[in-house]
């Protein structure tokens, strides 16, 4: 009864997420509550349990690059850079777009995707004022590459942390097995996506015009508070690449980062607190406790029986199964706490495979965890922030709206990445 209420519970908020007609931080915080009140979760699964409860490193990594993207914020950086990147595209929307979608891949890679977003998104919102266009389509598209250009190294995308720990696989395996595919993709996304927006990307010749008229380093405002940012954020992409080494959390890598920069940058509290998202965070933490309630009484793991005995010895099977299953659920459920719970079942899949076959499992989990991501609003992180990040700048992008582009471009991801599987791998 207690399973029941739990999957009914994260149903019908799921259903009430999409239909946008509440608020979602109060749906998930209401949807935690009841969690807590048919008994499926406590205060000490919710707070301090790594396996049930809120995932602080997502949190304080969060909260850590948001304070220091606001910071940034303040040099005139974000406008710099779109400037700059309009003037390379000659004011062309479609070229702009282009320019924008590589660098967030290569960003993606880099530093993780969640980052890359803090950093994309302000700087989009200006360059679609001066291109005079919508920013609905760059904000969605950057989302999209962002996931799948964060697939490509260990520190990416965060679900390809987890794995990486439970499989003892190293930043080297990723670039080897997931890099070169995540490449493929995006020559096929990016050029797909300047077509499904095309009727948006659209503007006249005097704004082409006005724009090839500005001069990116007028927008520096601060450049001695830049040299500082610019400093730390370095530091901190360095720590990212190399934390396996040093065993840093990314989380603390980020408080780390911003609290260096606040200590260096003469600000004020009032200065860059503005900037941190706090309903995005308070939305992870409801969510994720509203997952661990279903992990905390066995609804996860049962699924996991099922499909173990699905699959039997049929690795062939296994892989493509987990593939597709990957992509589907963490369009429904953040792949973080996806991932977190499907491991236990590959560890034990994967067992007895060896040779070529024996990460196959894996590999498919961390294609269709990440390229899933993509599917709705919720799938990934960096989704939310960017959501997040637009709303508070007045853009509005419904679940449905993300949703409608989202699908496509998991699907033909997918559809891209079983072949590969099948080929390199069996």
């Amino acid at each position: 009864m207690q399973m029941t209420l739990a999957i009914l519970i994260f149903a019908i908020a799921y259903i009430l997420i999409a239909t946008e007609k509440i608020s979602r931080i109060g749906i998930v915080l209401t949807g935690a509550a009841l969690m807590v009140i048919i008994g499926a979760t406590d205060v000490d699964k919710a707070f301090y349990s790594h396996e049930t409860g809120i995932d602080w490193n997502v949190i304080f990594l969060l909260l850590g690059m948001m304070i220091i993207v606001g910071i940034i914020h303040k040099t005139g950086l974000f406008e710099y850079l779109a400037v700059l990147s309009l003037k390379k595209s000659k004011g062309n929307p479609r070229s702009a777009l282009v320019y924008l979608l590589i660098l967030t891949a290569v960003a993606s890679a880099i530093l993780d995707n969640v980052t890359t977003i803090l950093l994309a998104v302000p700087m989009t919102v200006i360059a679609c004022r001066y291109l005079n266009v919508s920013a609905v389509p760059f904000i969605l598209s950057e989302v999209y590459v962002s996931n799948i250009g964060g697939a490509a190294t260990l520190v990416g995308d965060p679900p390809n942390i987890i794995i990486a720990s439970k499989a003892n696989l190293s930043f080297n395996d990723f670039l080897i097995h997931m890099a070169p595919m995540v490449v493929v993709v995006l020559l096929v996304i990016i050029p797909l996506l300047t077509v499904m927006f095309r009727k948006e990307l659209v503007n006249s010749q005097a704004d082409r015009d006005q724009i090839m008229q500005l001069n990116p380093k007028e927008y520096i405002t601060d450049s001695t508070l830049l040299k500082k940012s610019l400093a730390v954020l370095t530091l901190v992409m360095v720590a990212f690449i190399t934390h396996t080494i040093f065993h840093l959390e990314p989380s603390v890598i980020a408080l780390m980062g911003a609290g260096i920069l606040v200590a260096i940058s003469g600000l004020k509290p009032k200065d860059f607190v503005a900037d941190i998202e706090w309903t995005t965070l308070v939305f992870f933490a409801g969510l994720f406790i509203m997952v661990g309630a279903l992990v905390n009484v066995g609804a996860l793991a049962e699924f996991a029986t099922i499909l173990q005995d699905f699959f039997g010895d049929n690795t062939r099977l296994a892989a493509g199964t987990i593939l597709g299953l990957s992509a589907v659920l963490s369009g429904l459920v953040d792949n973080i706490p996806y991932v977190a719970s499907m491991s236990p079942v590959v560890t034990q899949l994967s067992a007895e495979l060896v040779g070529r076959q024996e990460n196959v499992l894996w590999w498919s989990l961390a294609f269709g965890s990440d390229f899933g991501g993509n599917a709705t609003i919720i799938g990934a992180s960096a989704n939310v922030v960017a959501i997040g990040l637009a709303h508070k700048a007045g853009i509005k992008i419904s679940f449905w709206k993300f949703a409608k582009y989202g699908v496509v471009v998991t699907l033909i991801s997918i559809l891209m990445v079983y072949p590969y599987i099948l080929y390199f791998y069996f």
